[in-house]
């Protein structure tokens, strides 16, 4: 879209929001009426794009989709929000070819409908925003885009569109058309206007990428653990934080490859120095990366739940963990990025772009501090699998590692103790991400301290008043299905809140309801400035859409309501 017509778009809002409320979904959509979803359809993930003033994205909401409705016009993003207030519609500002902010979100779509969009993208830019488009498609999935044929009568600029265009990148992104209409005359009574739909299909064909990530569990050669340690490494950062991208171009996305050298630290820090679990089939083989940096670190007692993002570390800590990570990521990648490809040598699957870390004294381990070692770089698409369908393979990683060490001698040997023996169980405890004794202690003492001062004390979900000692600290994205302890992830609540809640998702009108409380109590919570900043910087890295250094308590809000939507997309997950 030209800088004329978004200004026109900005500056007659208001109008063009009666115009299009002035006919219904029905009316404007009944070309497509075979394809339009159930009257009941709360299973289904809908994107509206180019929402306006959110007429359609409301339709859509009010029969039970999930609906992400995106509209690059500040001023109708603001009358569209207003008008789906309450409604499970999530609102983001992004525009084709880029839709940089709707990718981040990791989800995938049933419906994704772009009324009277095409023609405002270039002929040149077609492609890649048709591609944008067919990778947000689950399975089964429709696209669904109306064409508008003739000019416009004010400063809006188009460029022509045809049914055939459409026809040809479909079929070469793998799409069946499935309709395209006869061309019909405008609703609003414009007689140079006519408009045709076009519904293409995404078939049932499976999902890319997930037989080469079952090579690499499965059938790849392995010595020791790494390449195991590495996938499940990077399913552990697709999951849990988003919001780590760098870039994203070239069908290629770069992770900061400090945020990767982090998760390969402490998962190896649980199983070695506290499990005591041998990685390697040769007996009393030391790992490529155990050597001066990790015995610092294990020195100056650091241990996996200490290396959270977030975390602040002294000037001799920061020491000792830079040493660990310059180990960590030659091992990495002279190990499983360089012995981890598609079919021979010269296709491989990573790759790595190192930066010489230069940092000195004291540090807050956020997305910058991660990104001074460099790059972690993947296709694209696998990056998405990896996200989309991580509560699938995670388990499989994890069983396939648990096997593996249990062939090795060392492992068999302590099973057969008969004084403290290794037990299965063992195993799998010590491949946990998160230590559940550590979970909210530091917001429960927050809660005290506050309420010392004078602090009103109450739940986020009702406003009803509570005590340290009464209340209960809620994740809000339930942490049984998405491991995390981020600080404004948690939340006081009652303990009937709490337990009503249990481990759903906070439905979007209760989310609308509690948005104030929610607000005030991260203003309150986190006045000191390393308290914020680490409030922040965990942001930052774990949720979608926030822009670099933001600060802004209104936008975690925001991003935070995203993820809750990608995360229901994702696993299915009832609503509360």
């Amino acid at each position: 879209m030209d800088a004329l017509t978004a200004k026109f778009y900005e500056t007659n809002a208001e109008s063009l929001a009666t115009s299009y409320d002035s006919v219904s979904f029905k009316q404007v959509h009944k070309a497509w009426e075979s394809f339009w979803p159930n009257e009941s359809c709360q299973d289904l993930f809908a994107l509206d794009i180019g929402a306006g003033s959110g007429r359609d994205a409301k339709w859509l909401a009010e029969r039970g989709a999930q609906v992400v409705a995106v509209e690059p016009t500040a001023a109708l993003k603001t009358i569209g929000k207003l008008n789906t207030q309450d409604l499970p519609v999530n609102w983001i500002t992004d525009s084709l070819p880029d839709f940089a902010e709707v990718t981040k979100l990791g989800m995938r779509f049933d419906l994704i409908l772009a009324s009277a969009v095409w023609m405002h993208i270039a002929p040149s830019e077609r492609a890649r925003a048709f591609r944008k488009m067919a990778n947000l498609l689950n399975p089964g999935a429709q696209l669904i885009i109306s064409l508008r044929h003739g000019d416009f009568e004010d400063s809006r600029s188009g460029h022509a569109v045809s049914a055939e265009e459409l026809e040809k990148l479909a079929r070469h992104h793998g799409l069946v058309m499935k309709l395209a209409t006869e061309k019909q005359s405008d609703e609003l009574g414009r007689s140079q206007v006519t408009w045709q739909t076009v519904v293409m299909s995404k078939p049932e064909d499976g999902s890319d990428n997930l037989a080469t990530i079952r090579q690499v569990i499965l059938n790849d050669s392995k010595s020791a653990t790494y390449k195991l340690a590495l996938l499940r490494t990077l399913l552990r950062i697709a999951d849990a934080h988003p919001g780590c991208v760098l870039d994203r171009s070239d069908c290629k996305v770069a992770i900061p490859v400090g945020l990767v050298a982090l998760y390969w630290t402490r998962q190896f820090m649980r199983l070695c120095n506290i499990g005591g679990l041998h990685q390697h089939p040769l007996t009393n083989e030391k790992l490529g990366f155990i050597k001066k940096g990790w015995i610092a670190l294990a020195q100056r007692h650091l241990g996996p739940d200490d290396l959270m993002v977030g975390a602040f570390l002294n000037q001799e800590e920061a020491e000792a963990l830079k040493a660990a990570f310059q180990d960590v990521l030659k091992t990495i990648k002279e190990g499983p990025v360089t012995f981890t490809y598609r079919g021979d040598r010269s296709r491989p699957l990573f790759a790595i772009d190192r930066s010489i870390h230069r940092s000195k004294g004291a540090v807050l381990l956020d997305n910058h501090y991660f990104a001074s070692y460099g790059s972690f770089i993947l296709e694209e698409s696998l990056w998405d699998c990896l996200r989309t369908y991580h509560s699938w393979i995670e388990p499989l990683v994890t069983q396939e590692w648990v096997r593996e060490m249990r062939r090795y001698k060392c492992n068999q040997q302590q099973e057969l103790r008969t004084d403290n023996p290794v037990t299965l169980g063992d195993y799998y405890e010590h491949l946990k991400w998160v230590d559940a004794k550590h979970d909210t202690s530091a917001i429960r003492d927050k809660m005290v301290s506050l309420h010392q001062e004078g602090y009103p004390l109450k739940s986020v979900w009702s406003g009803q008043s509570v005590s340290p000692q009464s209340a209960h600290v809620d994740h809000c994205l339930p942490f049984a299905h998405w491991p995390n302890n981020d600080r404004w992830n948690l939340l006081p609540a009652t303990a009937r809140e709490n337990t009503s809640k249990s481990d759903k998702l906070p439905n979007t009108k209760r989310l609308n309801q509690s948005r104030t409380r929610v607000l005030e109590w991260w203003q309150a919570a986190f006045q000191e400035d390393g308290e914020r900043n680490q409030f922040f910087a965990q942001a930052q890295v774990s949720l979608p859409s926030l822009p670099a250094g933001c600060r802004e308590f209104d936008a975690v809000y925001e991003a935070m309501g995203l993820q809750s939507a990608g995360l229901k997309s994702r696993l299915l997950l009832s609503e509360w």
